[in-house]
């Protein structure tokens, strides 16, 4: 049989990538984390482009219009300072996927690096391992708490609070993955062979610990957020003159019974971010999960 062009590429084109034609295929099957994509894109577009969506200066002050409810001119109404509450609220939504986006960046970056080193070395897995014990004993909202009452308030401060207590739980899941791949023919193979430690984890080791890193990462983002919002909430987050949901809501809720708008508001977008970026991880998760994949 003569062999043509036709039937030499199409197989290599088939085979080219067969990760992301799993995650078409279960993005397909899951609409809802196509929907959670689209609804985090929006509140993403909604953070960059701040300063052309906000109607006013949102740390404007005007005492005439204090506490003026929803309305044509005020969207989301207006707090007991007179300043603008969508304003506030559009604004707000840069801390709030700030802190999520990079403690998710830095807290995936540290954790795998000492995850990889931890499961492969073993004299180091119980020294490490034990204080990664340590932190996770500890709630994370008052591990956070005691970081920040060590600092004084910032954005910077609180993404370092809050990366320190998710570092722990994506060192443990790339320990147990290095454990397991540490042991495949591979994997002996290469350190049989001479391969230095560097290059194992590199060439043999971290590709297959990718997947799973990236579906840990859509929870620490969303966690990161909530916890974000919490500390605001609780006077130990960002400072006041940097809206965020969580202050925002801090700020309102001693006027609840008379203005609900002030907590409302904030407290849907912070629902929103934390859903859609919940419902995408859990779409990642079906599409780059072997065993999920096979049941699809």
């Amino acid at each position: 049989m003569a062999v043509t062009a036709d039937s030499i590429v199409k197989p290599a084109a088939a085979s080219r990538s067969p990760t992301w034609t799993r995650i078409k295929d279960a993005l397909r099957r899951h609409p809802t984390a196509i929907l959670g994509g689209i609804v985090l894109l929006l509140l993403i577009g909604m953070a960059i482009f701040a300063p052309y969506l906000g109607t006013v200066d949102p740390q404007a002050i005007s005492p005439v219009r204090r506490l003026r409810k929803p309305s044509e001119t005020y969207w989301f109404g207006t707090d007991m300072l007179g300043r603008d509450v969508y304003s506030r609220v559009v604004y707000g939504a840069r801390v709030s996927l700030t802190v999520g986006l990079l403690v998710a960046l830095f807290a995936t970056l540290i954790g795998l690096a000492i995850g990889l080193v931890t499961g492969f070395v073993r004299w180091l897995d119980g020294i490490v391992m034990r204080v990664m014990d340590g932190l996770m004993s500890i709630p994370g909202v008052l591990l956070a708490i005691a970081l920040m009452a060590l600092t004084k308030a910032s954005l910077e401060n609180v993404i370092l609070a809050i990366t320190v207590t998710e570092v722990p739980r994506v060192v443990r899941l790339i320990r147990s993955l290095v454990l397991t791949l540490r042991e495949q023919p591979y994997v002996e193979a290469a350190i049989a062979s001479g391969t230095r430690t560097p290059r194992i984890l590199v060439r043999h080791i971290l590709p297959n610990t990718i997947a799973p890193l990236l579906v840990q990462a859509t929870y620490i983002c969303a966690s990161a957020m909530l916890t974000e919002a919490i500390l605001s909430f609780l006077g130990a987050g960002t400072p006041p003159n940097i809206p965020s949901w969580g202050n925002i809501m801090a700020e309102g809720r001693s006027l609840f019974q008379i203005a609900n708008y002030l907590i409302f508001f904030p407290g849907i977008c912070l629902s929103l971010a934390v859903l859609s970026v919940n419902m995408l991880g859990d779409g990642l998760r079906d599409a780059l999960d072997p065993r999920l994949a096979r049941n699809m």
